[in-house]
């Protein structure tokens, strides 16, 4: 199990919610693979922390889909297939384009600025072929709105929905920089925020999701 080397011990107090958050970024950074075998015996003695944190923290990431098991054999990574995100994609849409309707009423002008400003921030990390920053960006743009929507049952599906696509899509296409065709759909999602226009924003983002995480073929075929 590939767990790095030169993990910090986690501290008592936050062991639970830690481990969980620990666990879950190794599996969505692919530090543990798809169908890797998970073992928590080695997993607490890395982090310094009991099993009893480490077992509970793999139960909820197995309730997120992102962990399997078979009872008294073995605990896994989640496989991580094409198939799979193409059932997921068409629901984050939905849910972010009902978060865009239930956000507009919220929005102030410094919203606004703030979803311009990381747009324009997202253009050029594009253009610099920066993945990281233009993922990180992409999600901040997502993000207020959802935040902004004020439904906290969106929130927390978008965040258990998301990791798992994006594991699938860095499992699949690596660090492929997506395209400017997604500022140009924040551009139009803006301009219909601006406008009032709840059916033009929620058709954009939709868009936006729809287009922007449609697999294209494996480059590991």
């Amino acid at each position: 199990m590939p767990i790095p080397a030169h993990t910090p011990a986690i501290a008592r107090p936050l062991a639970r919610t830690e481990v969980y958050r620990t666990l879950k970024q190794w599996i969505v950074d692919l530090t543990l693979q798809p169908e890797e075998t998970i073992r928590d015996l080695d997993l607490a003695e890395r982090l310094g922390v009991s099993r009893t944190p480490v077992r509970e923290a793999l139960r909820q990431l197995e309730d997120e889909g992102l962990v399997v098991t078979s009872f008294h054999k073995w605990t896994k990574v989640a496989p991580a297939e094409p198939a799979e995100a193409m059932q997921l994609y068409p629901v984050v849409a939905a849910l972010e384009g009902m978060a865009v309707r239930l956000a507009l009423a919220h929005l102030t002008a410094g919203d606004l600025a703030a979803l311009d400003h990381s747009n324009r921030a997202l253009e050029q990390a594009i253009q610099q072929g920066d993945s990281a920053a233009a993922t990180r960006l992409d999600m901040q743009f997502h993000g207020l709105l959802v935040e902004r929507s004020g439904n906290a049952e969106i929130a927390r599906l978008l965040a258990t929905l998301r990791p798992r696509i994006q594991r699938i899509e860095l499992a699949y296409f690596g660090d492929q920089p997506m395209a400017l065709e997604s500022v140009r759909d924040h551009q139009a999602v803006l301009a219909a925020l601006r406008d009032g226009d709840a059916d033009a924003a929620c058709a954009a983002v939709q868009r936006n999701w729809e287009w922007q995480h449609t697999p294209l073929p494996s480059i590991k075929e």
